[in-house]
């Protein structure tokens, strides 16, 4: 929560910046208190605590805008800031379509909650978060001698924000996130290490996954033994829910404001268009309690909303922020989605998986890039082959390639297992026809 003397000095340099020559403005306090432990087999090897106070102010002069951010958020030394901002914003050249959103779309308080502050935060000792990050690596370390090394990172953070806009814009927001990630890296019979990784993230302490994420990353290690190639060719790709964003990442690059002015889409005037399968139908719920990427506003201060992307393959939205909608003139909607939610098949990864004859179950990325403009991609992979519903050999050095809307138009069955970890809520994924880069 944000001290009422922050709120107080924010709403004092908003009305600095009006009566010096600003037609509006607005002003941002962010706290944050975050923490990070590391530990490398059995010793700690690193250990990072910080505290951030910054104040962000936007100005609109005479049809130019200029943004400035300090970390003195004191009376003396913020006054002679913003009038030098007014100052340095009177020499940019005019952009009138820089403006405050229409207060009608603003977020109003209502005294409902999201609940996304952990009370317990501040009550949370170093002893215990190194207890929790010790134990991640005791739970596997050296209990197989083809391990080299076993590293856990623990980190969390409390962060608060309080923004307000001279059109009539006052809100805030506080949340609190905990992470906990093992990697593991062993030795094989050839050059290659074989590295792998398992993770666990919260909004609340008690909900954090403590134990098994080592287990899980020696696991995921293990099977990556042995790692080959595979003849080229077309084959079914499966991705399970801790992949499937990187691939509808390009996706939603595509429909934000930004790429849509620059020309630099390829989803440009496909609103209202079958652009993929029929089988993927996508929202936006940004309201749920407990989860990431739930908010009420923006950072425009606009309200967010239940909105359908994609429904039944074709786009329903693009997220275009003010300054886009009026560079585009088209109806503004939101900056940027918040929680991304599939409509559910009925069938989990296993039961995906079982399915498949022939088929690559993708587990990572290695590099590789999407063209924004076109949706040609080209990605390195690892994971495993699927022979008769079985995943048994493990693949690398691999890479897929073609087109993002050819690709998800060739969507064949979406999952029933969300991702909770992210904000990205999807599940399981199965494509055919996909180029597969080998042998």
């Amino acid at each position: 929560m944000i001290a009422k003397q922050y709120k107080d000095i924010a709403k004092w340099a908003m009305e600095l910046a009006l009566q010096n020559g600003c037609q509006n403005a607005r002003v941002s306090v962010i706290t944050a208190n975050n923490n990070s432990f590391e530990y490398r087999n059995t010793q700690l090897d690193r250990l990072h605590q910080s505290t951030e106070n910054k104040l962000y102010i936007e100005l609109f002069v005479d049809g130019k805008y200029g943004s400035f951010s300090t970390n003195r958020i004191e009376k003396p030394g913020l006054e002679s800031f913003i009038k030098e901002g007014i100052v340095s914003t009177r020499y940019l050249a005019e952009d009138y379509f820089r403006q405050l959103p229409d207060p009608g779309r603003y977020y109003k308080p209502d005294g409902k909650d999201l609940d996304l502050s952990d009370a317990s935060f501040n009550n949370l000792s170093t002893d215990d978060k190194l207890a929790v990050a010790k134990q991640a690596v005791e739970e596997i370390y050296g209990t197989d001698n083809r391990i080299i090394s076993v590293s856990s990172s623990y980190d969390d953070g409390v962060g608060a924000e309080y923004m307000i806009a001279s059109n009539g814009f006052e809100a805030e927001g506080t949340d609190t996130a905990y992470n906990l990630t093992v990697e593991v890296s062993l030795k094989t019979d050839g050059d290659a290490r074989a590295e792998s990784y398992w993770f666990d993230s919260s909004v609340y302490w008690a909900d954090l996954k403590k134990t098994g994420i080592g287990s899980k990353a020696l696991e995921r290690a293990l099977r990556k033994i042995g790692q080959q190639k595979v003849k080229s060719g077309k084959y079914n790709m499966l991705l399970d829910n801790t992949t499937a964003s990187r691939l509808f990442s390009p996706l939603i690059g595509a429909m934000y404001g930004t790429a849509l002015q620059q020309k630099n889409s390829f989803l440009l005037d496909k609103l209202g268009k079958q652009i993929v399968s029929d089988k993927l139908t996508v929202m936006d719920t940004p309201h749920i309690p407990r989860a990431f990427g739930s908010r009420w506003f923006d950072g425009e201060g606009v309200a967010t909303m239940d909105r359908i992307i994609i429904d039944r393959g074709v786009l329903k939205t693009y997220f275009i922020d003010t300054y886009n909608s009026k560079k585009l003139d088209m109806v503004p909607t939101i900056a940027s989605p918040s929680i991304i939610q599939a409509t559910l098949g009925s069938h989990s990864f296993d039961g995906i998986c079982s399915s498949v004859q022939k088929g690559i179950w993708v587990t990572g990325f290695n590099g590789g890039n999407s063209n924004p403009t076109t949706g040609d991609f080209s990605f390195g992979i690892e994971g495993f082959l699927i022979q008769n519903g079985i995943a048994a050999i493990s693949v690398g050095e691999m890479n897929i390639t073609g087109n993002i809307l050819d690709l998800w138009t060739n969507l064949e069955e979406v999952g029933n297992d969300p991702s909770e970890t992210s904000s990205w809520r999807l599940p399981s994924l199965l494509f055919s026809n996909v180029n597969f880069s080998g042998l």
